[in-house]
């Protein structure tokens, strides 16, 4: 394997790191944000990418990455100091994403489902509604998760798909959760679940359902149900297009009983959090924003006879290629741009405009990133395409974005345009 990086060499004699996606000074960063999204490059950079093509053509899940994100302190990113993490607010967690996509998207992607059990158990909630009482009760289960993953380097994943309605959040989840004594028992299955057989806890989102209840999206649960309990099984083969390390295989839940304690949210808490924040769904595109970065850095080191491995010949002098690279440089701030904003205005009770901004940014970077993809290739071109080299990953890998709930590109596409016509309860009756 190959690590597609500058030839330029520091003082340690290791390879110099990648200029940062998002200046820090550019973008107003402070200083505590620029240190945690510079170790995310420099692991990425230096040891992720080199092992990134094993991942991908074996449809392997990267293992040893989690445990160096561990080792590093960013496997609580967005836990809270107090509870021995980071403590990373949401556009944090979103800019060191989006460097750990340009170096490993399979890496990227699935990390994404882990911190999102942190972010939403910690700084989201913390943004929302309970009394007292509740409120102490989902500080101190959420503080024997944060453990878990801070001291024991526990992984904790998200399967949120269940191939209809419910994972774009149309209609109740499937998999149900019935009260019992204790705790509940949970039948269902989760598709496309990323982790699968890799994380110690998935982090399930059933319909709670009591004996002859109507299932309600407002009693969804956020359960964290061990890997290895009674009932649960992953089944199904993994040999997809692309992102093929995040091994998302099939997960099955028969009569699993989960304790109380297992709940990442309080009883009403995703709900609330579904209707009130929702930029966390927004989460999934900071892969696609790496990703977008490493298609035009691999095109100008390819063009500058920079590229690791390869014969230093230069191809940068024809105007063609020079073209190409502006339109792709125009595309990338472009996209950048919004997707920075987006995820700066992440907060509880955004307004109209930052919603349909949300959803905008959501569109521009998971097809953007493929557009760029595409054309980097064409620019780049036939060498480009061998498996030795990063690009067809990049491109087979971003491919994958516009096509993931909760918002896909279509969605994205009918939610801008019908809340940017309609105002809540509207009607052409």
């Amino acid at each position: 394997m190959t690590m597609q990086v500058s030839k330029t060499i520091d003082a340690t004699g290791k390879v110099a790191l990648d200029a940062p996606i998002f200046d820090p000074v550019a973008f107003r960063l402070s200083d505590e944000q620029a240190a945690i999204i510079a170790l995310a490059r420099e692991i990425g950079q230096r040891v992720f990418a080199g092992r990134a093509a094993t991942y991908d053509r074996e449809a392997i899940f990267p293992t040893e990455n989690y445990r160096d994100l561990h080792r590093v302190g960013l496997l609580g990113i967005a836990v809270p100091k107090k509870h021995g993490g980071l403590g990373a607010n949401y556009q944090t967690y979103a800019l060191a994403a989006a460097e750990i996509g340009r170096y490993c998207g399979a890496t990227a992607l699935t990390w994404n489902m882990h911190v999102c059990s942190t972010l939403w158990s910690g700084p989201l909630a913390d943004d929302l509604d309970m009394d007292a009482e509740i409120r102490a009760e989902h500080e101190r289960r959420r503080a024997v998760h944060y453990k878990h993953i801070v001291e024991d380097g526990a992984i904790y994943s998200q399967p949120f798909s269940e191939g209809g309605a419910a994972a774009a959040g149309g209609v109740a989840f499937g998999t149900e959760a019935k009260p019992v004594e204790g705790g509940w028992i949970v039948n269902g299955k989760k598709i496309f679940a990323s982790l699968s057989g890799h994380a110690d806890y998935y982090g399930v989102l059933c319909t709670e359902i009591e004996e002859g209840e109507k299932a309600s999206r407002r009693n969804t649960l956020y359960l964290a149900i061990p890997a290895g309990s009674e009932g649960v099984s992953v089944v199904g083969d993994w040999d997809p297009l692309g992102m093929r390390g995040t091994v998302s295989r099939t997960l099955l839940f028969k009569d699993v009983f989960v304790p109380e304690d297992s709940a990442l949210m309080p009883r009403g808490i995703y709900f609330q959090a579904a209707m009130r924040w929702p930029h966390m769904f927004l989460t999934l595109s900071p892969t696609y924003m790496g990703l977008a970065q490493a298609a035009y850095d691999f095109t100008v080191r390819y063009l500058r006879g920079e590229v690791a491995g390869m014969p230093p010949v230069k191809r940068r002098m024809y105007p063609t290629k020079q073209i190409a690279v502006a339109q792709m440089q125009i595309k990338l701030e472009q996209i950048k741009a919004i997707w920075f904003q987006a995820v700066t205005e992440a907060r509880a009770n955004p307004s109209k405009e930052q919603v349909l901004r949300a959803y905008a940014a959501q569109y521009s970077v998971m097809e953007g990133a493929n557009e760029l993809a595409a054309l980097a290739i064409r620019t780049c071109g036939g060498q480009a395409m061998l498996r030795s080299l990063p690009l067809e990953r990049i491109y087979r890998d971003s491919r994958c974005g516009s096509l993931m709930l909760p918002w896909t590109a279509e969605l994205c596409l009918d939610r801008i345009g019908r809340e940017a016509l309609y105002e809540t309860g509207e009607t052409d009756d």
